[in-house]
C-alpha cells in the first residue's frame, strides 16, 4: 500500500517477506548503506542480510582459476560489511522484544518517508506475559552529513509500568552475505576485518578495523541520547566482540522514552585519520537537536523532487512505482568521485557491490537531466581509474588505448569468467557515451577539455588496437560480447560496433574542436596524440561495420546469430527461468536466445543509423526470442517501442519495468534493488513517451500519451536551463522555468521558447 511520498507496507514478521523489507526499506545517502534489518535480529533459521555498507570500501579475496591461463584474473573486490551499529535489544521487566519468535503482535508496519528521509518501523506488541507496547523506530542516513546514521528508538507503555533496558550494539567484525547457488551473490560468508582499535572513551564506543587484504580502514564510532520523564543510568561493557551500551530507564503507564542512537563513519580511503574524522562528526551531530536533522533532510529532499518530481495522472500505482525508483537512485548516488553506482547501489550485497557498465547507460541519463553534478561525480570517478583501464588493456594484450573492467570496485577487474566479463568491449562505449551525452547536455566544456576528452581518446584508441580491415574496406571488431549475455565471444556485435563508431566519431569530433586549448595541447604531449591517430579514429568510424541481413531485414546480432537454431521459449518450463541459472552456458550460447535487449537497444541510442523499417523488424524478431531475464531489458523495449510508434507495447513493457522491485517481480530484489533498472524507467518515460533526446543539433522532442494514461509531466535541466514538460492527451506545454531562450526541435521542426511565455502544441 501506498500514499504520495511514502511507502507503506504491514510488517507480518514472515521470513521471506522480512528479507524483501530488508531492501525495500534500506537508508542510504550515497555514502552510507544500512540494510532494513530489525534492531533486534530474527531467529537464526531466518534469512537475512544484515549489513551496513561504505560506497567504494572494498576487500580483496582469492578468485583462483582451474587453469592458471595468461593473465586471467585471480583476485577480486568485494563489498565489505563494515560492522553492526544496528543492534538494539529492548527488555521490559526481564521480557525481550523479539516480535518475529515471541508474544504477539497486535499491529505492524514499515514506512519509508521520501519526502522527509526516512524509514519508520511501528509495532504494537503484547509480551508474553500481557504488557502491551507501542515501538517506533525512525532511522536516517543523512544527506546533508554524508557520515551519519540515526536510530531514534521510541517506547511507549500502554497498559504496564516498569523498567525498559536497551542494549545498544556495535559490533566492528562482521561478515558478508553469501549465497553458493545463486552467481550474483558471493558463494562465502567469511569476516574480511581484522580490529586495530575499539573501545569506549567517555561513554562513546569507538572502533577502528582494517580489510585483511586491501588494507582499507573503517572507523566507526556511536553515542547515544535518553529522553525520559525519569532518570536513567548506563553502562558499558564489551561482550564477544561487541561493545555494548546498557541504557535503564524506568517507564510510567501511557509514557514515553525515546533512545536516539547516533554512529558515524569514516574510511582510509577519503581520510588520512578516518577515527579522528568519525569522532568530529558525533561530536558535531550530538550538539543538534534531532528534529534539526530531520528538518535539514526534508529541505534536501524537497530541493530533489522540485528538480526531478514526475507526475503520472491515470495510474496512481505506477506514479507511485516512479517515485520509489527515483528515491532510490538517490540513495545510490555518490557525492564524490570515489565510487561509482553498484548494480544494487548500497542496498544489498547483489554482484558483490560492483560497477558495471549500467551505471553509465542507464543511471547517468536520471542525473544529467536533473542533478547534472552528480552525473559528474560517476564520470569523475571514471576518469581517476583511467590509469588502471590502461593497465587492463595492456594485461589483454593491447598496445594502447584504456579498457575498463566488467566489473570493478576500484577500477581492477574483477569478472573471473571473461567470456561474459573482460570480453565486454562494449562497457567502452557506455562509458564513452556518458561523456559525450553530459557534454551534449551541460555544456560543460571544462570537464570535457579537463577529463572527459581524454577518456574519449583512450576507448578509442582501444578500438583501433582491436578492429582489423576486412577485405571490403570495413572496419570490423572480433571476439567480444556483448550486451546479450547468453550470446558470447562473436564477430561484429552490432550494439558494440555502432557504439564503437559513436566513440570514434567524438573522441576525434572533440578533440579538433578543443585542440587549441592549453589543456588539450598539455593532453596532446603527455599522452602522445598525432594528427595521424585522429584521422585513423575518423576513418574507423567511417568505416565501421554494421551488419545486415537482406533475408530478413533486420540486423543480425552479431556475424553467426542467425546461423544458431531458435530456443523454443514457449516449451521452455516456467521453472526454468531465468536461463542461466538452469543451463550451461555453452548449451545458451548455440541459440538464438536474448537475456536481454542488445541490437534493440543500439537502435534506440543511435536511431540514425538504420531505417525505421530495418529498426521495426528488428524489434519484432528480437522480440519473440529475449527471455528479460535481466533487468535491463523491457525498460529498453519499451523505450525503443515508444522511438517506433509502438505504444501499446511501449506501455507494456514499461509497466514491467517500472514496478519490478516494488512488486518483487524477478523475486531477488531480497539482494539489493535493481539500480539500473531504476534509470531505465525513467528513460521510458522521458526519452521514450516523451520522445527527449539530445544530440549535436540540440534538443528534441515528440511526446505522446499512452492508453490508459490522461498525462504526465516533469522537470528537467538543459545547458543550464530549468525546464519543465507537461503532456495531455491533447496538448503539449514545455515551459522555461529559468535560463535563456531556447530553440528546440518539435517533430524535426525548429521552434522556440522564451523566459516569458510557454510554449504550447495541440496534439
Amino acid at each position: 500500500m501506498q500514499t504520495d511520498t511514502r511507502l507503506i507496507k504491514k510488517e507480518n514478521y514472515n521470513p521471506k517477506e522480512l528479507n524483501l523489507h530488508e531492501t525495500l526499506f534500506c537508508n542510504a545517502n550515497g555514502y552510507i548503506g544500512i540494510r532494513g534489518t530489525l534492531e533486534e535480529g530474527v531467529p537464526s533459521d531466518f534469512p537475512t542480510m544484515r549489513g551496513q555498507y561504505l560506497a567504494g570500501a572494498y576487500e580483496i579475496i582469492q578468485m583462483k582459476q582451474a587453469e592458471s591461463l595468461c593473465n586471467l584474473v585471480e583476485k577480486k573486490q568485494t563489498m565489505l560489511n563494515i560492522c553492526d551499529t544496528q543492534t538494539i535489544h529492548l527488555s521490559i521487566n526481564g521480557e525481550d522484544f523479539l516480535p518475529s519468535e515471541s508474544g504477539s503482535v497486535l499491529d505492524a508496519e514499515r514506512i519509508l518517508d521520501m519526502e522527509r528521509g526516512f524509514t519508520e518501523r511501528k509495532t504494537h506488541w503484547k509480551s508474553p506475559s500481557g504488557r502491551e507496547l507501542m515501538i517506533c523506530i525512525k532511522r536516517m542516513t543523512h544527506f546533508g552529513v554524508k557520515e551519519l546514521f540515526t536510530i531514534e528508538y521510541e517506547l511507549e507503555a500502554l497498559n504496564f509500568s516498569g523498567v525498559a533496558v536497551f542494549d545498544s550494539y556495535h559490533i566492528a567484525e562482521v561478515s558478508n552475505y553469501s549465497d553458493p547457488n545463486d552467481p550474483r551473490l558471493a558463494d562465502e560468508s567469511p569476516c574480511y576485518l581484522k580490529t586495530k582499535e575499539k573501545g569506549f572513551w567517555e561513554g562513546t564506543s569507538y572502533s577502528l578495523t582494517e580489510a585483511k587484504e586491501s588494507g582499507v580502514k573503517i572507523a566507526v564510532v556511536t553515542d547515544h541520547i535518553i529522553n525520559s520523564n525519569s532518570k536513567s543510568d548506563s553502562m558499558v561493557r564489551e561482550e564477544g566482540g561487541a561493545l555494548i551500551t546498557r541504557i535503564r530507564v524506568p517507564i510510567k503507564k501511557n509514557e514515553k522514552v525515546t533512545l536516539i542512537k547516533y554512529s558515524a563513519f569514516s574510511d582510509s580511503i577519503r581520510e588520512k585519520d578516518p577515527k579522528a574524522k568519525a569522532r568530529k562528526v558525533i561530536s558535531e551531530a550530538m550538539k543538534r537537536n534531532i528534529e534539526e536533522l530531520y528538518c535539514e533532510q526534508k529541505n534536501y529532499l524537497s530541493s530533489f523532487f522540485m528538480k526531478s518530481q514526475m507526475e503520472i495522472d491515470g495510474d496512481k500505482e505506477l506514479e507511485d512505482a516512479v517515485r520509489f525508483n527515483m528515491y532510490q537512485l538517490l540513495q545510490a548516488a555518490p557525492h564524490d568521485s570515489y565510487s561509482g553506482i553498484a548494480a544494487k547501489g548500497l542496498s544489498g550485497e547483489g554482484y558483490e557491490g560492483h560497477f558495471f557498465w549500467d551505471t553509465e547507460m542507464y543511471v547517468v541519463p536520471f542525473f544529467l537531466l536533473t542533478d547534472p553534478e552528480l552525473a559528474k561525480n560517476i564520470l569523475s570517478f571514471r576518469y581517476a581509474t583511467l590509469s588502471k583501464a590502461k593497465e587492463n588493456a595492456l594485461l589483454i594484450g593491447h598496445k594502447k588505448g584504456a579498457l575498463y573492467p566488467w566489473r570493478t570496485i576500484t577500477g581492477v577487474e574483477c569478472s573471473g569468467y571473461f567470456p561474459s566479463g573482460t570480453a565486454a568491449y562494449h562497457i567502452n562505449g557506455a562509458i564513452a557515451y556518458a561523456v559525450i551525452q553530459y557534454y551534449l547536455t551541460t555544456a560543460d566544456d571544462i570537464f570535457l577539455k579537463e577529463k572527459g576528452i581524454e577518456i574519449l581518446i583512450e576507448t578509442a584508441r582501444l578500438w583501433l588496437d582491436t578492429g582489423v580491415y576486412g577485405r571490403n574496406g570495413h572496419f570490423l571488431i572480433q571476439e567480444v560480447t556483448g550486451p546479450d549475455e547468453y550470446t558470447c565471444m562473436v564477430n561484429n556485435n552490432y550494439y558494440t560496433n555502432a557504439s564503437a563508431k559513436h566513440n570514434l566519431y567524438y573522441a576525434a569530433r572533440f578533440y579538433e574542436q578543443f585542440k587549441d586549448a592549453p589543456e588539450i595541447l598539455a593532453l596532446k604531449k603527455r599522452i602522445d596524440i598525432s594528427d595521424s591517430e585522429i584521422e585513423d579514429m575518423k576513418k574507423a568510424a567511417s568505416e565501421m561495420y554494421l551488419p545486415y541481413d537482406e533475408t530478413y531485414g533486420i540486423n543480425p546480432q552479431d556475424d553467426s546469430f542467425l546461423d544458431k537454431p531458435v530456443w523454443d521459449l514457449s516449451a521452455t518450463p516456467k521453472e526454468d527461468f531465468p536461463l542461466l541459472l538452469h543451463y550451461h552456458p555453452l548449451h545458451l550460447y548455440r541459440y538464438q536466445v536474448c537475456k536481454q535487449a542488445d541490437t534493440v537497444l543500439s537502435h534506440f541510442l543511435f536511431p540514425s543509423l538504420q531505417s525505421r523499417e530495418t529498426m521495426e523488424k528488428s524489434f519484432r524478431y528480437y522480440e519473440k526470442i529475449t527471455t528479460h531475464d535481466s533487468s535491463l531489458s523491457t525498460c529498453v523495449f519499451s523505450m525503443t517501442a515508444s522511438m517506433l510508434g509502438l505504444k501499446k507495447e511501449a506501455l507494456s513493457y514499461f509497466g514491467d519495468s517500472a514496478k519490478l522491485d516494488l512488486m518483487n517481480r524477478h523475486e531477488n530484489t531480497k539482494d539489493g534493488v535493481h539500480t539500473a533498472n531504476m534509470g531505465g524507467c525513467y528513460m521510458a518515460i522521458v526519452n521514450g513517451f516523451a520522445g527527449l533526446r539530445i544530440n549535436e543539433d540540440g534538443l528534441s522532442i515528440d511526446p505522446y500519451v499512452p492508453e490508459g494514461l490522461n498525462r504526465y509531466s516533469f522537470p528537467f535541466t538543459y545547458q543550464g536551463r530549468d525546464l519543465k514538460l507537461t503532456v495531455e492527451k491533447k496538448k503539449i506545454e514545455l515551459e522555461l522555468l529559468n535560463g535563456d531562450d531556447l530553440i528546440f526541435k518539435y517533430r524535426g521542426k525548429n521552434e522556440e521558447i522564451g523566459r516569458e511565455k510557454k510554449w504550447i502544441q495541440k496534439l
